[in-house]
């Protein structure tokens, strides 16, 4: 992904949605930290089309069973916007600060960052640390996006589609982030922490696996945008965005369309659902006394 192009989207959708350029102006800063990415920090994964679809087939994400090498000083460009729209979301200012001073001692380094089983970022750093879950997952998908982008880019054209069939994602093993349905009808999940996307059935809940037609559901704000939904499950009560790009061609990336809707996130939470990659909204709701 050229991080430009993404700069662009994102002013592009800001034109069309000028009430939240302020609300949502700290996303701004993180798109420009990736755009200042130097490829070469990190060496890309150099398997075969044999070795990927291999541990395809077996169900088991590449990023399981490898990791990048990355300095820690690469990251911290990456880092510091992200940390900084922690602290202006509320997030816990002692929390945050361990986290620092834990990575300036060595203690936290990239691979705590890492996406684990059915969770983003070490859990054990951050029940160490007192973090929130969405403060560490943002923070992993802050820092890691273009890590993760460059060390799979030799390996994305040994994926298609027919040889993954989970809701996490194939190549780093993160929760699904957001759904397109495409050009066939059918439905395609992005991964906003590397920039993976696989084809998904579309009655079939990403998180929970229920394959009863009765768990899906499908809302809209009240100022419904043509192509723009909710899918949820009934049974886990997690939810994804949904963009048919079959009305909306000329829409942005699955990141920019994401973090672009809060006030869709904000009518699934009041909903009573949930999503596990966590965006300003998640963050904002955690800080609250109570939450």
């Amino acid at each position: 992904m050229i991080y430009a192009t993404l700069l662009a989207e994102w002013e592009a959708l800001l034109e069309r949605r000028p009430t939240f350029r302020e609300p949502l102006k700290a996303y701004r800063e993180i798109l420009v930290a990736w755009s200042r990415w130097s490829g070469e920090r990190v060496a890309p994964l150099g398997w075969t089309a044999a070795e990927c679809r291999e541990r395809w087939r077996r169900g088991v994400p590449l990023l399981a069973e490898t990791s990048p090498v990355v300095e820690p000083e690469a990251l911290e460009d990456l880092l510091v916007p992200a940390m900084e729209l922690l602290f202006a979301a509320g997030t816990d200012d002692e929390a945050l600060r361990r986290f620092a001073q834990a990575w300036d001692g060595g203690e936290v380094t990239p691979a705590a960052l890492l996406p684990g089983k059915g969770t983003l970022g070490s859990a054990t750093i951050r029940e160490r640390l007192g973090l929130q879950p969405d403060a560490l997952g943002f923070l992993a998908g802050s820092a890691l996006r273009p890590v993760l982008e460059d060390y799979f880019a030799g390996c994305r054209a040994h994926f298609s589609d027919g040889v993954w069939e989970l809701g996490v994602c194939p190549f780093c093993g993160a929760p699904a982030g957001f759904t397109d349905i495409v050009e066939n009808g059918g439905r395609r999940l992005a991964c906003h922490l590397c920039g993976g996307a696989w084809i998904f059935p579309r009655l079939k809940c990403s998180y929970c696996g229920s394959l009863d037609s009765k768990d899906i559901v499908k809302f809209q704000a009240e100022d419904r945008e043509e192509g723009y939904l909710i899918g949820g499950c009934r049974k886990c009560h997690g939810y994804l965005k949904e963009l048919d790009r079959r009305v909306r061609w000329n829409a942005g990336s699955a990141l920019v369309e994401d973090w672009g809707s809060p006030h869709l996130d904000l009518v699934a939470h009041r909903a009573g659902y949930w999503r596990a990659v966590p965006t300003l909204i998640d963050l904002e709701r955690a800080s609250r006394p109570g939450a």
